[in-house]
Order: C-alpha cells, then sequence, then structure tokens
C-alpha cells in the first residue's frame, strides 16, 4: 500500500481505505493462482492503471498470457448496476483506446470484497467474490496464443491508439449530420475551414508549426469548425507517422466534452474517438513527460479560457516553480511533433468565468515568443487579435473570424446587447440596449421576464409543445443565495448541483427528449455556467439571484458567494468574473431567454432596469 501511496501522489483517506481492505486480497488471490500454475509467476498485475488519455484509474489490470482482466474492487456485500457499468466501461475503454488490446481478450470482474457465494455474471461482467477470484483468473487465461503480454510495452507512453473502425465510425457519424445539433451554428463556416485545411497543408509542406486563431461571439460556431477539423481525413494523408487519427479536439470544458462524447456514444468508444480533455492531453504529452502524442493537428477550444501557471499548478498539483500555462504546455507539445503542427485556438469573447483564466489570449503570444524555437512558428488569426502579438510572424485572415459571416449577425447583435448590460461600466446606454433588444425581437430572438416562476415554466413549455425536438432548461449562477432559500418553496430552482457531477446525467440532459427522465424539458434540475458554457439550448429560463443586482444605478455583487482563494490561482477582477457569469448565462439561447427575477425587495431594481431596456414581461 505504501508503493501505491508513493505512486499516485495525493489522495484521499478513502482511497488510502480502500487500498488497505483490498489489497490484500489481490495478494492472497494470485499468490493461489501462482501456486497450482507456475507460469502464472511471470504474469503482471499494474494497479492504480490510470487508462490512456484519462484521469480515471482501474483498481488493478492483470496482463495474463494472452489476454488481459480489469478488475474493480468495491467493499461491498453485492453488486450494483452502476458499479457493473463502471468495470465494462474500463474493458471498453481498454479495447477501443490500448494498442495492444485491440486483438486481445479484456475481460472485465468486479469484486465486492464482501460478497460470498458463487460466481455470476451481469452482462458482459463476471461478478466474483473475492475467495473465487483464483479459479476465475485461471479460468480466463486460455494460453491461446504464442505471444505473451509484455508489460513495458503495454505501460509505455504511445499505448494510446484509437480502433481504426472506431476513428471510421466517428467520422461517419459527424459526416452524415445525424446529430443535427452539433450543425446548428449562426456562421457559415466553411470558409474558415477551407482556411485552416490551407494552412495545414502549407504547414506539412514547410515543415513548420503554426497557431491558428479563429474567432467569433457565442454561437457563431467556432466548436463546429473545431469539431470539422478534427475529424477531417486531410491531416491523416499528410502525417509523417502512421496513425489512425492525427487530429483531435481538446476542451477544458468539461460538461461540454461530456456531452460532445455523449452526441458520439452511438459511434463506440464512448464517443471518445476525437473528443477530449484539455487536463487529461496534457497529464499524459505535457510538462516533463516527454511523450510524443500522433496528433499532427490540435484544436484548443476556448483557447481565451486556458489556465495560467498557477491555475495549472493547483489542477495538475504541481510546486508553482514547475508548472507552465496551458499555451506554454501546448506550445511545447507541438514542438516534440516531428515534422511540422498546427495548434488551433478557438477564441470566444468575454468566456472567462474560472479563477486561473483571466489571462487570456495573451498567454498564447507569450508562450510563442518564450519557446525555444519562436522563429518556427506562424501566427494566423483576423486582424482584430493582430495587436496582441507584437514582434511575431502573424498572418492575418478575415476568413478565421466568424462574427463578419451573414448569418452571425443576430449572434453578434445579442453579444453586444449582453455586453452593454452587465458590463461593470456605467451609467449604462439603456437607449442603445432598447433598440438592439427591439432588433433581435425583430429577427425572431426573444426577451421576456417573469417574476413568478410557474409562468416563466409554463411559457416555456407551451412555446415548445408541439416541438419535442426543442431543448429547453433551467440556468442560475452558482454564487446565488436566494433561488433556493429566500423564496417560497414552489418558486425555488434545485440548486442542489451536486447531480452535475455524474458525467452520466449532463449528456442526457442536453440531448434527450422528454420521454427521457433526465431531460432538460422537465425544467426539474437547474445547471450553472460551468455547465453551460460552450452549449446551447433553444430556450433559456434563467434565475437571476441576488448576486448581480442593480442598486443605485450599478451592479451590486455584495451578495453573492465570495471567491476563495484557491491554492496558488487568485481571483484578479471579480466584479469582471461576475459580469462573465451572466455574459455566458445569457447567451445561451437560440430562441428566447425567460429572464425569472425572484419577487424580492433586493431585486426589484433588477426587474424594473430589464425591462426599461427590453426585457417584455410574460
Amino acid at each position: 500500500v505504501r508503493h501505491i501511496q508513493d505512486f499516485v501522489g495525493t489522495h484521499s483517506p478513502s482511497e488510502y481505505r480502500s487500498w488497505t481492505s483490498s489489497v490484500p486480497h489481490l495478494q492472497r488471490e494470485v499468490g493461489e493462482v501462482v501456486r497450482y500454475d507456475g507460469v502464472a509467476g511471470s504474469y503482471t498485475a499494474v494497479l492504480e492503471y490510470r487508462l490512456p488519455l484519462e484521469a480515471r484509474r482501474i483498481d488493478a489490470v492483470f496482463l495474463l498470457h494472452d489476454g488481459v482482466v480489469v478488475i474493480e474492487l468495491k467493499g461491498k456485500t453485492a453488486a450494483t448496476a452502476a458499479d457493473v457499468d463502471q468495470v465494462h466501461a474500463y474493458a471498453r475503454d481498454l479495447a477501443n483506446y490500448h494498442r495492444d488490446c485491440h486483438q486481445r481478450r479484456v475481460v472485465p470482474i468486479l469484486v465486492p470484497t464482501e460478497m460470498r457465494g458463487p460466481i455470476q455474471r451481469a452482462g458482459h461482467v463476471q461478478v466474483c467474490p473475492p475467495h473465487r477470484l483464483d479459479e476465475l483468473l485461471a479460468e480466463v487465461d486460455s494460453k491461446s496464443r504464442p505471444d505473451r503480454m509484455d508489460p513495458d510495452r503495454f505501460l509505455s507512453a504511445d499505448a494510446y491508439r484509437p480502433l481504426p473502425s472506431l476513428i471510421q465510425a466517428a467520422r461517419t457519424l459527424f459526416h452524415s449530420r445525424r446529430v443535427p445539433r452539433l450543425w446548428s451554428s449562426l456562421a457559415n463556416t466553411d470558409a474558415a475551414v477551407d482556411g485552416i485545411h490551407d494552412i495545414v497543408r502549407e504547414a506539412a509542406a514547410t515543415r513548420t508549426r503554426r497557431l491558428v486563431l479563429v474567432t467569433g461571439v457565442p454561437g457563431a460556431g467556432k466548436t463546429l469548425v473545431g469539431l470539422r477539423m478534427a475529424h477531417s481525413e486531410e491531416p491523416d494523408r499528410l502525417a509523417s507517422r502512421n496513425s489512425p487519427s492525427s487530429a483531435i479536439y481538446l476542451s477544458g470544458n468539461r460538461s461540454l466534452v461530456q456531452v460532445l462524447q455523449y452526441q458520439f456514444r452511438s459511434a463506440g468508444g464512448g464517443g471518445r474517438a476525437f473528443v477530449r480533455g484539455v487536463k487529461d492531453y496534457i497529464q499524459t504529452y505535457g510538462r516533463a513527460s516527454g511523450n510524443v502524442p500522433d496528433h499532427h493537428v490540435i484544436v484548443f477550444d476556448e483557447a481565451q479560457r486556458a489556465f495560467d501557471a498557477p491555475k495549472v499548478a493547483d489542477a495538475h498539483k504541481l510546486p508553482l516553480a514547475q508548472a507552465k500555462s496551458e499555451p506554454q504546455e501546448f506550445v511545447a507539445i507541438a514542438e516534440r511533433l516531428p515534422d511540422w503542427c498546427v495548434v488551433v485556438g478557438l477564441i470566444g469573447s468575454g468566456q472567462e468565468i474560472h479563477v486561473g483564466e483571466e489571462a487570456g489570449i495573451g498567454q498564447w503570444a507569450d508562450a510563442v515568443r518564450g519557446s525555444a524555437d519562436a522563429d518556427s512558428w506562424t501566427v494566423h488569426g483576423p486582424p482584430s487579435v493582430q495587436s496582441e502579438f507584437p514582434g511575431l510572424t502573424f498572418r492575418s485572415d478575415q476568413s478565421l473570424s466568424l462574427d463578419t459571416a451573414l448569418r452571425a449577425h443576430l449572434a453578434t447583435d445579442l453579444d453586444l446587447f449582453v455586453d452593454g448590460l452587465v458590463s461593470p461600466e456605467e451609467p449604462k446606454d439603456e437607449t442603445r440596449l432598447s433598440q438592439l433588444a427591439g432588433s433581435l425581437e425583430r429577427n425572431g430572438h426573444h426577451l421576456r421576464l417573469c417574476r413568478d416562476l410557474c409562468v416563466g415554466k409554463a411559457y416555456l413549455r407551451d412555446r415548445y409543445a408541439d416541438q419535442p425536438d426543442k431543448r429547453f432548461g433551467l440556468l442560475a449562477s452558482s454564487r446565488d443565495k436566494a433561488l433556493d432559500r429566500s423564496v417560497p418553496a414552489h418558486q425555488r430552482f434545485d440548486t442542489d448541483y451536486r447531480w452535475r457531477s455524474q458525467a452520466k446525467l449532463l449528456g442526457p440532459w442536453y440531448v434527450e427528449s422528454e420521454e427521457h427522465p433526465d431531460s432538460c424539458r422537465h425544467l426539474h434540475r437547474s445547471i450553472t455556467k460551468f455547465e453551460a458554457q460552450g452549449l446551447e439550448l433553444d430556450g433559456v429560463l434563467l434565475g437571476w439571484g441576488t448576486d448581480f443586482v442593480r442598486s443605485g444605478g450599478v451592479w451590486d455583487m455584495s451578495r453573492m458567494t465570495r471567491y476563495r482563494k484557491s491554492g496558488q490561482a487568485q481571483v484578479r477582477d471579480p466584479g469582471q468574473l461576475r459580469a462573465n457569469a451572466y455574459r455566458v448565462l445569457l447567451t445561451r439561447a437560440r430562441d428566447v431567454t425567460v429572464v425569472y427575477v425572484p419577487d424580492l425587495p433586493e431585486s426589484e431594481g433588477t426587474a424594473v432596469f430589464l425591462q426599461r431596456v427590453g426585457f417584455q414581461p410574460l
């Protein structure tokens, strides 16, 4: 157990208790296998194995003669459905994404450590009491292959290799547009995608490195551009190494990653073939690892929100002196790739909502400028960001701004309206805001106001009653204290956000129809800016809390839950973060935003102000 502690590093008391109770079971059962099968003494057991390009760890992986056994131990007397699904997902992902598991049998075994009785089967999973594990392992190991599993090869950094069939299935699903909501951006993204393809071809031909920045207001189509590039076959044709896929889409937005993977799940592999989290990618290829990925094209969504060095130190539990910003990490990863690399950064405006995200786009300039091979880099972007990159080779390309597309004008008007509404700058130009609200109304984007939550819910249900494909849901600020406490019970938001940590629930909340119990259309569970950023709904019912209210002609944040210092990272401007939070919440709807302002004395000024600048009361 002490060796596991040293290997894992920071761990919780519950993890330690789990190790002390489960490891002896494994030692005893493995010992029994070795006693009656001498060959088994040469097998390998890997404890706390981290899945390739993942943060998830498997309790134990046994590398037998011709197969792989995935073991998950639970301190229970019986298996639950969640336990069975967990170990089955581990086995599935090893089979789909680990190079040495593609052609081998991967067997999931769940061991409730307090279980007694016979071995049971739950779907594809063996549920085994600890005292029967030795006989199950002996049964699984058929020794039918001439070659044994090589533990060094299994644990090597280049083990991540998606099944080629999985890559093709994901591409087919994406390009078939059978996931239509991914293709519903307001902008025509063809020009930007064509421009990036030209840059990729030039980088490959000249063996150089490129940073490409694509800008756009919320809803303009940045994520679609990134997904189109990740699913493109062009980088594969130009790659200098043989790989199933030479492009990948990354986001630091965990909720966005969960929802995208859920939408791609029918292609197999849990929808992870092209969509991954930034933190896991850096964990695998960043810092001092020296590991080289297969990806010549790396797409970083919401790149303006990249973590600075103090936040990276906190997230990865590093001393500050050893930490790099995320842009520095990606520049270093790109420079380790042989021949060429293109890093595509998708840049939104006013989307920095976390501690550690406030450094913005300037971090990317600093990362390129400070690299050991800065001369090999060319930065591409629209004219609006050129001033951020003095002293670097910059090529201006207006097609990389999605704001100029004809169909993006509606999103641009909404962005201007919301920016003028929530900006800390005072006084407000209420005449201009009212004009923008009128323009939005004429173009079919509706702003509504209610003081009774039931009225707002009834409006959305009635509006979309005959449109089952539409999605509408509840949004609220994570720093509000009033919506679940200070209003009558029937007017309260459910702000118990613990359900959000369950990855299985957020995907259905966004994607599924009303027949699904977790669909957003039920208007039961609310989400915050953290789950909403980068994603859209057709209709939004936004609970406007008392953390951001109009008082004396300015925005008052005195009632919000305070920001706490988080390790090395510190808040630079809490007022701007609060404004950005409401900016995100107000720009999630395609059709209509209904703002619910609770009937509280401190909220009166907010309700009056919102109605004055264009929100129409229900």
